[in-house]
């Protein structure tokens, strides 16, 4: 759980989407083949790279009919080889340029250029290991984790945790429940990445008042929570012992999670800040609490317990599209700044804790910090509450609540339509670089040169080449 006090990027288009007048078949040809080439291709083409050395050939056309072509058409006569080309919005004005990736040497070159010139407005060529972010710009980007075990470094920077609670506490007079605060706190603060998560005996008294809130919401769920919601926590009864008079063990819930949506659950002992919790959703890592609120009020917290957690957050967790909503949240507040973060949590706070959604026609919940508050989740839905569709522009400028209703919610068609509204705010995130999550090493990788963009390029060939191959055996199966 976090804390709640607390120009446009270019954007690069493929070659085939530009509208170029180009007559030329052979060309067209030449350049799919470059474009479009094979893994084999690629491997053996970066072993002559090292060789005759791969430079980057940057140009602008002038405003001419077939430009590009009589441009392409030089490299081909003096039998350059193109290992990649796009188009993309240019950084010193409203043109689009030509990004070339090519094997040549530095002769073949400098006569390209003076060719050029009469074709192009701008020209610029750099050796392909030149041509990265500055490191003065890597520099001032905040820390974040690459790896998932990097998450050891941050779970413990904790602006609340253990018995350290505010005089307006339910438990602050309580030394027995300080006690207990201060017991789940150490069992958090020793927890390491690839650890099972301990067990805990749960007192009767916390039991109880687990059992409370179980009882008191579930009478709610059928009539206000969202389908994937009510899909998703049957199985939780059946696979993680959710039950009025059990509390279900964190372990137990996160193994559920890794089989169905790829998340895991990681103890932590209190209040993180929004970038160190969001940084924990990158890796599709959610920070739980395990102590349950007090008991002289079980249907009252001033902060997220394990009740909040486990019946709030969990259940649509376990829901692929909602995963992926969460974790597109965190990959974009990775080494952002601290006002871009600050947006990204307060969508957070709007979608995945108060968010709602429409299905059937009707408006139905699905963020947890409403799931998990049984006055709050019948005013939301009533009819008096003020509700608006979801635009993260609009959103991320909104005050968030903490002690009484939202003033205003709202609401998505689905967890698609947020979560390319989403995507699209990402973009709007100034970051000297881009990152792509890897899920088979659980880390990310840092896009910010030629030589890592043209590795990633590879890898989605190859993963185009599999569903390519998957069309054409079902199509010989249809007999098309």
């Amino acid at each position: 759980m976090y804390s709640r006090q607390a120009d446009r990027p270019r954007r690069v288009k493929s070659f085939d989407s530009m509208s170029v007048n180009c007559e030329d078949g052979q060309i067209n040809n030449e350049l799919n083949k470059s474009n479009y080439m094979s893994s084999e291709d690629n491997k053996e083409n970066n072993e002559n790279a090292v060789q005759e050395g791969r430079v980057t050939v940057i140009f602008s056309i002038k405003n001419e009919v077939g430009g590009l072509v009589k441009a392409l058409k030089l490299f081909q006569e003096k039998h350059v080889n193109l290992i990649h080309i796009e188009s993309r919005t240019s950084k010193r004005n409203s043109e689009f340029e030509i990004f070339l990736d090519c094997d040549s040497n530095r002769e073949q070159l400098n006569e390209i250029f003076q060719l050029l010139r009469p074709h192009v407005n701008l020209i610029t060529m750099n050796p392909q290991e030149d041509f990265s972010v500055e490191e003065d710009d890597m520099e001032s980007v905040p820390w974040f984790p690459i790896k998932i075990s990097d998450l050891d470094k941050s779970a413990n920077r904790v602006l609340m945790y253990g018995s350290d609670l505010d005089a307006d506490h339910p438990g602050f007079k309580d030394n027995v429940y300080r006690k207990r605060r201060k017991y789940f706190a150490d069992v958090a603060m020793n927890y390491r990445y690839g650890d099972p998560i301990p067990r805990i005996e749960f007192t009767e008294e916390e039991v109880k008042t687990w059992g409370t809130v179980f009882r008191e919401l579930n009478k709610l769920y059928q009539t206000h929570a969202c389908r994937e919601y009510l899909k998703n926590l049957p199985l939780l009864v059946k696979h993680c012992g959710y039950r009025e008079d059990n509390i279900p063990q964190l372990e137990d819930v996160s193994r559920f999670l890794k089989e169905h949506s790829g998340f895991t659950i990681r103890p932590v002992a209190g209040y993180l800040s929004p970038r160190d919790f969001l940084a924990g959703l990158a890796f599709r890592v959610f920070h739980c609490t395990q102590y349950v609120r007090h008991s002289s009020d079980p249907l009252y917290t001033p902060e997220p317990d394990t009740c909040h957690e486990l019946l709030g957050h969990v259940p649509l967790l376990a829901e692929p599209s909602f995963a992926q909503f969460s974790q597109e949240i965190g990959l974009a507040s990775l080494g952002a700044s601290d006002e871009a973060v600050q947006k990204l949590a307060t969508c957070y706070f709007f979608t995945v804790e108060f968010g709602l959604c429409k299905q059937e026609g009707m408006l139905k919940v699905y963020g947890a910090g409403l799931l998990s508050s049984i006055s709050e989740l019948k005013h939301s839905v009533s009819g008096n509450a003020i509700v608006k569709p979801f635009d993260p522009m609009v959103t991320c400028t909104q005050e968030c609540i903490i002690t009484s209703f939202q003033e205003v919610y709202f609401y998505s068609e689905s967890f698609e339509e947020a979560k390319e509204k989403m995507r699209e705010f990402a973009k709007t995130i100034k970051r000297p670089f881009g990152l792509k999550y890897n899920p088979y090493t659980q880390s990310v990788q840092i896009l910010k040169d030629t030589q890592s963009i043209t590795n990633l390029v590879s890898e989605l060939r190859h993963e185009l080449d599999i569903v390519s191959d998957a069309l054409n055996k079902m199509n010989k199966q249809l007999g098309v």
